[in-house]
């Protein structure tokens, strides 16, 4: 069925735009010694938008560094002392290495996707641009605004914007000026929204794909994003919940979004699971000797993967979200899908094993939510992992937006404009999805709260943000649950044989970066790296506390 051309595999390499990479305040031309003869044929607009997508998929975004900010939360700990111990004890200084890494990145892809953009625009003026063509353009406009909301929620404020400009909207071509920062975050978000806007223009329903191309960006991806950013820029304006509800309701009428029928689909390597109703933005990756997708699987895997692969060990499990899934029962199917404790039997490399850790800092746990690939004897050579241990992808359509999220913001919504037995219907269609009991009374934003951390525990959507947007929210009730989980420090397990997994056991504090410091309002965003403030020449503006 699949796919060993799958776009979104990128085993290959994406020359074109790679040669050209500007950083984001050292403006130059996009590719001018390459591009002069560009966009004559479908391949090469194909071959641009390759370069795009293929930015996310690196370690610098998706691989990993995108998720070492969730050590200030108190979902997951360190498995290996690391050199920006900052991120997760809230004394943040803007030059640790991944949001440092991803701050370039994210600017070279809305720089790339301008190019493309600008480029299309101008051909599309002279000639009628082929489907392909058209396809390629919505596909530029949908990774511009993806990496442009990546950077607005996370830097932009609102009474201090992040910086962003169109190349599009220069009359003659982009003059290659340091791009102006917006006023405010929220004219980041009504920008990122055009943009999805324009993706919706032109591109497919994921449906009108064909097997080479599924993973490619589609008109339902671009709607789920469009109701994230409002769900952001509710933060700061109360009344762009509406737009949520709007959202949610039309990826479910228009698209035919669901819930797929088991949790454990979701995260199957399965290749006839993948496209199931609740898909909605994925990085598909592969094993074997291609290695595409997002090498996080490998990432959380323990440290040396007991002598039989080149697990890293360096995300696990607190406590604390043990202690949270455990509310819906002892051994409940989300729990044990989720997360690996000790004595837990799982299949790894065709082997049944009962877990434990002797590696590195100790946790007691590991993330179970990708191990699917790792059951299968010689797995590396049959194609569910990758032959290279030193790049740890596998055979997971690895999720960055599913309609259980979305069902989670309009459960939010409902919440927050007193529709709470609305509410209450979706929190229990995802429970009863879960196999875990279902709520008898009225959703409160506690349930939310659990229901959130719980079904999305360890993907990529940010749990510390949704921390730090509840931390500013006028509901008294989520306010609270925020803050008690912002100041506290992680719990882990400290057994008294790591080896043994019926060994005995303490609750305790992580051992780790043990100086966590209070958390405070302006610790919403995260300030911006030294370099850019000094190359810009005072043209931007450190966010505010962090001078």
């Amino acid at each position: 069925m699949i796919m060993k051309k799958n776009i979104l595999f990128f085993a290959m390499s994406a020359t074109l735009l790679m040669s050209s990479c500007s950083d984001f305040l050292d403006v130059q031309p996009e590719g001018d010694a390459t591009t002069t003869t560009y966009f004559t044929n479908d391949l090469q607009a194909i071959d641009a938008v390759d370069a795009l997508y293929e930015r996310f998929h690196q370690e610098a975004v998706y691989g990993r560094e995108l998720f070492w900010e969730q050590g200030a939360a108190c979902d997951v700990v360190w498995g290996k002392t690391r050199d920006f111990p900052t991120l997760a004890t809230l004394k943040y200084t803007g030059d640790e290495s991944p949001l440092r890494t991803i701050f370039d990145t994210m600017y070279k892809v809305m720089a790339r996707s301008n190019w493309v953009i600008q480029e299309l625009l101008k051909k599309g003026k002279s000639t009628t641009l082929s489907d392909i063509e058209k396809r390629s353009l919505g596909e530029a406009y949908f990774t511009r605004g993806w990496a442009h909301f990546l950077i607005a929620y996370r830097y932009g404020l609102d009474t201090q914007g992040v910086p962003f400009v169109r190349y599009e909207d220069f009359e003659g071509g982009y003059d290659n000026s340091i791009p102006p920062q917006q006023a405010s975050v929220i004219d980041n978000y009504k920008l990122i929204i055009s943009d999805m806007d324009k993706a919706i223009e032109y591109l497919p329903r994921f449906e009108e794909y064909g097997d080479n191309d599924r993973g490619r960006a589609h008109d339902a991806a671009a709607v789920a994003f469009k109701a994230k950013v409002y769900a952001y820029w509710a933060t700061w304006d109360a009344t762009q919940w509406g737009n949520v509800i709007s959202m949610v309701n039309e990826l479910e009428t228009a698209y035919g979004r669901d819930l797929a029928g088991t949790y454990e689909e979701l995260f199957s390597s399965d290749f006839s699971k993948w496209w199931n109703k609740e898909y909605i933005w994925t990085i598909p990756g592969n094993g074997g000797s291609q290695g595409g997708g997002s090498e996080f699987p490998g990432v959380v895997l323990e440290n040396k993967g007991w002598g039989q692969y080149n697990g890293w060990g360096q995300n696990k499990p607190s406590y604390d979200i043990y202690e949270e899934m455990l509310k819906d029962g002892a051994g409940n199917d989300r729990l044990v899908r989720t997360v690996l404790e000790y004595g837990q039997e799982f299949q790894f490399l065709g082997e049944s094993r009962a877990f434990y850790s002797s590696s590195d800092i100790e946790s007691g746990f590991m993330i179970n939510k990708y191990m699917d690939p790792f059951k299968y004897e010689d797995a590396a050579n049959k194609g569910y992992i990758n032959t290279n241990g030193d790049w740890p992808t596998v055979r997971i359509n690895f999720p960055v937006i599913r309609f259980a999220e979305m069902l989670l913001f309009r459960a939010e919504a409902y919440l927050m404009t007193n529709k709470a037995d609305l509410a209450t219907a979706d929190l229990n269609r995802i429970r009863k999805r879960a196999n875990v009991a279902l709520l008898t009374g009225t959703a409160t934003m506690a349930d939310l709260y659990h229901e959130r951390r719980c079904e999305l525990a360890f993907e990529f959507t940010d749990h510390l943000y949704d921390l730090k947007r509840w931390y500013r929210s006028g509901n008294t009730e989520i306010k609270a649950l925020a803050a008690a989980e912002l100041n506290a420090r992680p719990r882990v397990r400290h057994y008294a044989n790591r080896q043994d997994p019926a060994s005995t056991f303490v609750v305790g504090e992580y051992e780790d970066y043990t100086d966590k410091i209070a958390y405070q309002d302006y610790m919403i965003v995260f300030p911006y790296p030294s370099v850019q403030i000094t190359k810009s020449d005072g043209k931007l503006k450190q966010n505010p506390h962090y001078d």
